[in-house]
């Protein structure tokens, strides 16, 4: 007799296929392969409908910072679902919840960061952050200043705006992508460096020969005409690539000497993951605006937010006219309440200071220890609660696979099969756990990881 299990997961595959259509994702081809249904989560583990339990390596979509089954947060979003299931913020009103989690933003976030708009996803964040500069250099008589500029690899979302700002081409030409006024530079990827023919340069001379393709940029478009310069601190969907300590630096200073607004994309480095609130305290950086979405609520509930600094935010907030913008559950209450819960546990529990000082560095050191020999490793890298470890034909030469990205997906589907759940970007392992992860966990999901990275090792002849 046929399990029940069984029946019904495939009940739902074929409901899925007849009806859902999925981000990110070969239709058809999923379509004739089934999609896997994840029922239930507890702690780092998520669970399918045929009872495999999958190590959540990568917390969700880099945001589910407090774990799954959090009892404090559904308590809260059930609370105010009663209180107040919506309200919206149009009609001269606001909502406890909505006031006070702005309140804890501001204290939370890079001094000078005290305005917040709310929305509902990183890419709305980004495609408001990109109509508030425009809006700004209008207050200011300066119309003409509105090209964005932004990096190679880099993800800001799927909005025609958010679209448009992201480097990862492949995004682009299904929608006729990017729209005029968005220009790109190279990234900041020092493993790259030499096959990209810049030669054996070091990380910190990288860093600001990169920096410098910014400055060049702006002077052939003319400072007149360029609004902003968006980045993540780290680039996130683009491959986890951190910065040399000489990048972010340099670029603070190109950016004010051609009074260029600084916008900072902390959609996947925000609360807690780099083992500080922000990834704008990691690295010193002083953002004129900041969006935020992912662990804002641990992915308890769709929300984002943008920050805006005293120049924009006192700018704005002084226009003495309407502001023509907003989202029909931007600041949604229950939402609110969900978000604010989650900073008050990550604050109680010193959740950020936790990941920088004992279960980050002991993360970081436990890949090291068991990849930076393994003979399809070339580099181990990350900060916090990121880490990245890139498969490569050639170590010594820092060369990559000829076909870029099927390396990296035999290994992914090893991980799936094994248990973890791992990204691969190309042919970059990522890992971003959740952050409530022990270091018992770590210890688990890098010995899974060995494992499907041997077992790639040995598709590939490379033992």
């Amino acid at each position: 007799m046929t399990p029940t299990v069984h029946n019904q997961t495939r009940h739902w595959q074929a409901l899925d296929a007849a009806h859902h259509i999925h981000p990110f994702s070969d239709t058809a081809a999923l379509n004739r392969e089934g999609v896997r249904i994840i029922t239930h989560a507890k702690g780092i583990y998520v669970y399918d409908s045929e009872g495999a339990r999958l190590l959540d390596g990568m917390a969700g979509l880099w945001c589910v910072q407090l774990g799954y089954g959090n009892e404090e947060l559904a308590e809260a979003g059930a609370k105010a679902l009663r209180e107040l299931p919506y309200y919206n913020h149009f009609f001269k009103t606001s909502n406890p919840w909505t006031i006070e989690l702005a309140t804890k933003l501001a204290q939370v976030l890079p001094e000078g960061l005290e305005r917040v708009l709310f929305a509902n996803s990183g890419s709305e964040a980004n495609d408001t952050a990109l109509k508030l500069i425009r809006y700004y250099w209008n207050l200011k008589g300066k119309p003409k200043k509105k090209i964005h500029i932004s990096r190679e690899m880099a993800y800001h979302g799927v909005t025609m705006a958010a679209a448009s700002l992201s480097g990862l081409t492949p995004m682009h030409p299904q929608w006729d992508l990017p729209l005029a006024g968005f220009e790109k530079v190279p990234t900041c990827y020092w493993y790259a460096a030499k096959s990209a023919g810049y030669g054996d340069v070091s990380p910190e001379d990288f860093g600001e020969l990169i920096a410098a393709k910014l400055e060049e940029k702006i002077l052939a478009l003319g400072p007149d005409n360029v609004a902003s310069f968006s980045a993540e601190p780290i680039h996130g969907a683009g491959g986890l690539i951190f910065p040399p300590s000489t990048y972010w630096p340099a670029i603070q200073k190109v950016c004010a000497k051609y009074d260029v607004l600084l916008h900072v994309d902390e959609v996947i480095t925000g609360f807690g993951r780099t083992g500080n609130w922000f990834g704008s305290h990691t690295y010193g950086i002083s953002p004129d605006v900041m969006t935020m979405a992912k662990g804002l609520s641990s992915g308890y509930q769709p929300i984002s937010a943008i920050a805006l600094g005293p120049r924009m935010g006192d700018a704005i907030a002084n226009a003495n006219e309407e502001l023509v913008h907003g989202y029909t559950y931007s600041g949604h209450p229950v939402a609110c309440a969900v978000a604010l819960k989650n900073l008050e546990i990550m604050e109680r529990d010193a959740i950020p200071a936790r990941v920088g000082t004992d279960t980050g560095p002991y993360l970081q050191a436990s890949l090291r220890a068991a990849f930076q020999d393994h003979p399809l490793v070339g580099e181990v890298r990350g900060v916090g609660l990121l880490a990245a470890i890139e498969l490569v034909d050639d170590k010594a030469e820092r060369r990559f696979f000829p076909e870029v990205g099927e390396v990296g997906t035999i290994c992914r589907n090893h991980c799936f099969r094994e248990g973890l759940v791992m990204r691969a970007i190309r042919d970059t392992m990522v890992c971003s756990p959740p952050l409530t992860i022990t270091r018992a966990e770590i210890d688990e999901m890098v010995a899974l990881a060995k494992r499907c990275f041997d077992l790639t090792a040995a598709d590939l002849g490379r033992t």
